[in-house]
């Protein structure tokens, strides 16, 4: 009896010990995020320049060599295909912001939201009040019109999505040659939604932004 008790404990301490083994720590998932995002450049042909390289280019990324500037208080990657009119949010400024975007998880590969390019939902923009308080930009999302808040539950804005302000102008398109800035965004978790964040997964973002009203 005193043997088979003892073999069930230690079967079960065996079983125990190889569930821990298995179990992934935060810096395993952030890891895993770490080379998820590499992976992407790679796959993706990306030129990643440095934030000093892109000052000298007048803040601007060449779209046609597909470069990224990777800004490093923050690890978000910004690409800016278009400055857009209009232009930026000042420094003391609360205005409404209308965007449009594509996310995509970058670890599954998979697109999680649209409402660029999706007919369905292209009628709905994220709708946000953003303030730039000494170029530190915060915002909320309008609940009565947001795919973020439906899908996440929360009116907090990603502080990925707000990266390229500092950047991009803040305008309505009312002539033909008018553009609205579009950008292209890596957002590791730590810069993500709640989800990514408490799921530790990074996003792919291509966002469109102009002014409200």
């Amino acid at each position: 009896m005193k043997k088979t008790l003892f073999a069930l404990v230690s079967l079960a301490v065996m079983m125990l010990s190889a569930s821990c083994n298995h179990t992934e720590t935060y810096a395993d998932q952030i890891e895993k995020e770490n080379n998820a995002i590499k992976k992407f450049i790679v796959d993706k042909g990306i030129k990643v320049i440095s934030e000093t390289e892109f000052a000298q280019k007048g803040y601007t990324t060449d779209v046609s060599k597909n470069e990224y500037v990777l800004i490093n208080s923050s690890g978000v990657y910004i690409q800016i295909i278009r400055k857009g009119c209009g232009e930026k949010i000042k420094n003391g400024e609360t205005t409404k912001v209308l965007c449009r975007f594509i996310e995509k998880n970058i670890m599954t590969d998979s697109t999680s939201l649209n409402n660029l390019t999706a007919a369905y939902y292209a009628a709905i923009p994220e709708k946000m009040t953003v303030t730039n308080t000494s170029g530190t930009f915060t915002a909320s999302f309008d609940t009565n019109s947001s795919l973020m808040y439906e899908a996440y539950g929360s009116a907090s804005v990603p502080s990925g999505w707000l990266a390229p302000l500092s950047y991009i102008n803040i305008g309505r398109p009312q002539n033909e040659n008018d553009e609205k800035a579009k950008v292209q965004l890596i957002v590791p978790h730590t810069q993500g939604h709640n989800y990514a964040s408490s799921r530790v997964y990074p996003c792919f973002y291509t966002i469109t932004y102009e002014k409200g009203v």
